[in-house]
């Protein structure tokens, strides 16, 4: 596929259609990086830690953030 760089404003940009945002799993307002190496630009979706929540949702499982967790006896100098 090819894309035409066009003034937009006093700027230049480029449109890209719904199916290769949707493609590459970019939304709407979505914010990128932007690299330029050797005459490439690379648009790339910026690495972003999940919260607690999503990753539990990954597994099914449930937080429960309000309990106590019993980590069994002492093994060394701890005091309790």
């Amino acid at each position: 596929m090819q894309a035409q760089v066009k003034e937009w404003g006093n700027s230049q940009g480029i449109r890209l259609s719904k199916e290769i945002l949707k493609s590459a799993g970019i939304l709407l307002n979505e914010v990128l990086d932007v690299t330029v190496s050797n005459g490439v630009i690379t648009l790339s979706k910026p690495f972003r830690h999940k919260t607690l929540e999503e990753r539990a949702a990954e597994f099914g499982g449930e937080l429960m953030l309000d309990g106590e967790c019993d980590w069994g006896e002492p093994v060394g100098r701890e005091v309790w």
